[in-house]
């Protein structure tokens, strides 16, 4: 069954600096993992009253199975990868991760 993480990043002072390094140093970093299947990453936009949305990055990362997502997360590439957090996300980012399932 396909593994997937999801990360949600918080609003961060700067997100001109934050998009410019998650997408310079981080994107590729993560891109390395080994057993990626699919990466997405979404900017949300405003609700329909013109709120800003919770978060301002999403990323969903996607693999073959738990186990293929435990061992890119122990391996060398995901260390690096989590260990390079701090250099961008110190407004805080929530990781969740578990089985995808298609609805349609």
């Amino acid at each position: 069954m396909p593994h997937q993480l999801t990360a949600l990043y918080n609003r961060p002072e700067d997100p001109a600096a934050f998009d410019r390094y998650y997408d310079e140093v981080h994107t590729p970093l993560a891109a390395k993992l080994p057993g990626l299947r699919s990466f997405l990453v979404n900017r949300p936009g405003p609700d329909a009253d013109g709120n800003p949305p919770p978060y301002h990055l999403i990323a969903v990362l996607t693999f073959d199975s738990a186990e293929a997502f435990g061992a890119a997360l122990n391996g060398p590439e995901g260390k690096a990868a989590v260990a390079d957090l701090p250099n961008f996300a110190g407004a805080g980012v929530t990781i969740l991760n578990g089985p995808a399932e298609a609805v349609v």
